[in-house]
């Protein structure tokens, strides 16, 4: 698909190709990365090249922000190139610790939310966070995320009216460990403004997962038994026509992506344009007369949005702003950022911690500095959020926590 046209090589204030725009590598751009991916599928880099060191290498700084599947002229997709080559060098080549990790975050996370308490700890204690860097390959300049979790958000539910229009929030898997305040911010949106909103069936020690994690590192089988149990679960629901709501980006537009690609049989004949960020749903309900919102006035008027790659991909972020411009005395800014660098676990891995920081200090953490103290700052994205919070000290919430703040008392 590539035709060798240069777009990805780009170096304004945009997305494609953040690896490129921060280390100025030739190799290390969504065109180098293709012309790679061209000469070992030809053969020319000998046998078994896909599943090779140095392709390896040469896919190693794609942060699979998908915006060559949006921007390139060609519509290259080097994120799911990324995944196939992945998946074919964990068939030779045995995951290590830190991609097992990864990968089985959403298997583990219920174990590991009961020590929580002790990340924090650990990471004070001197040592430790250098043997993590040593024996893992995570960065000991990276602070652990604390595993939360609100058991009120597990299992199947229905919140507010009964004859008000039935939508299926899902909580995945980064939102429910981590930051479970933004589900119940959003269920609370959804119910003020009359909607009945569903929660699916799901086991408590195992919430619904899409397989994202699976995914980038490689281990297809695994995504395919997580996405073909997740499709299962939401499959009645879009079969009546109600919509399934998410809040991480990277998480419901796998839905919309990924998943589809996978062949799953549990996924075949399923409608997901009916999958949509809760920004997406609430604009496209605004237009059609439905969301009309009596939002109170913020405490302050400066509101940034740092969009997630993938919104930016899926161009859902003027959803976003259309949906935060119903507060009144509000202009939403958007903010000309690339990738913000973290990119899952891109950011934590002790080889990408520096271009992690680099991608995230060409646009996004100079532009935040220079936020007056008061502004909210909007990222969607949990990665996003982690990397504004560690590059700056300042906090970013997601749009659902300030649609929440701004419902009458």
């Amino acid at each position: 698909m590539c035709n060798n046209n240069g777009a990805c090589r780009k170096r304004d204030a945009s997305v494609m190709c953040p690896s490129y725009r921060a280390t100025s590598d030739e190799a290390h751009v969504t065109r180098g990365r293709a012309n790679t991916l061209r000469l070992a599928i030809s053969g020319q880099l000998g046998p078994d090249a896909l599943s090779s060191d140095e392709v390896a290498k040469s896919m190693s700084l794609c942060v699979g922000c998908k915006a060559c599947k949006r921007e390139c002229p060609t519509g290259v997709d080097m994120a799911r190139m990324k995944i196939e080559v992945n998946a074919l060098r964990a068939k030779t080549h045995k995951p290590g610790l830190r991609d097992r990790i990864i990968g089985f975050l959403p298997r583990y996370a219920y174990y590991a939310h009961v020590t929580s308490w002790a990340l924090p700890i650990l990471d004070r204690i001197p040592g430790i966070p250098w043997l993590r860097e040593k024996v893992i390959g995570i960065s000991r300049h990276r602070r652990l995320p604390r595993f939360l979790s609100d058991s009120a958000l597990l299992g199947e539910q229905v919140f507010g009216p009964a004859q008000g229009k039935a939508v299926l929030l899902l909580i995945d898997t980064f939102t429910y460990w981590f930051e479970p305040d933004n589900a119940k911010d959003a269920i609370e949106v959804l119910i003020a403004h009359g909607y009945q909103v569903h929660l699916p069936k799901s086991d408590p020690d195992r919430p619904l997962c899409c397989g994202r994690t699976f995914l980038s590192v490689g281990m297809i089988d695994q995504a395919r038994e997580e996405a073909t149990r997740l499709t299962q679960t939401l499959r009645p629901y879009l079969d009546k026509g109600i919509p399934v709501l998410g809040l991480e980006p990277s998480c419901l537009l796998t839905l919309r992506d990924e998943i589809p690609a996978l062949n799953l049989e549990a996924a075949a004949n399923i409608d997901f344009s009916q999958v949509m960020l809760l920004e997406e749903f609430l604009h496209q309900e605004h237009i059609a007369g439905n969301f009309n919102p009596q939002f109170k006035p913020l405490a302050t008027p400066q509101v940034a949005i740092h969009g997630h790659c993938h919104q930016k991909a899926f161009d859902t972020l003027p959803a976003a702003q259309e949906v935060l411009g119903l507060i009144p005395g509000i202009q939403p800014r958007l903010l000309k950022s690339s990738c913000c660098g973290m990119a899952g676990a891109f950011g934590y891995q002790s080889e990408t911690y520096d271009v992690s920081m680099r991608m995230a200090e060409l646009d996004l953490l100079p532009q935040i500095r220079d936020l007056g103290d008061d502004a909210v700052i909007i990222a969607n994205g949990v990665s996003c959020r982690q990397q504004i919070t560690h590059g700056t000290g300042r906090t970013a919430v997601h749009l659902a926590r300030v649609l929440r703040s701004a419902l009458p008392v």
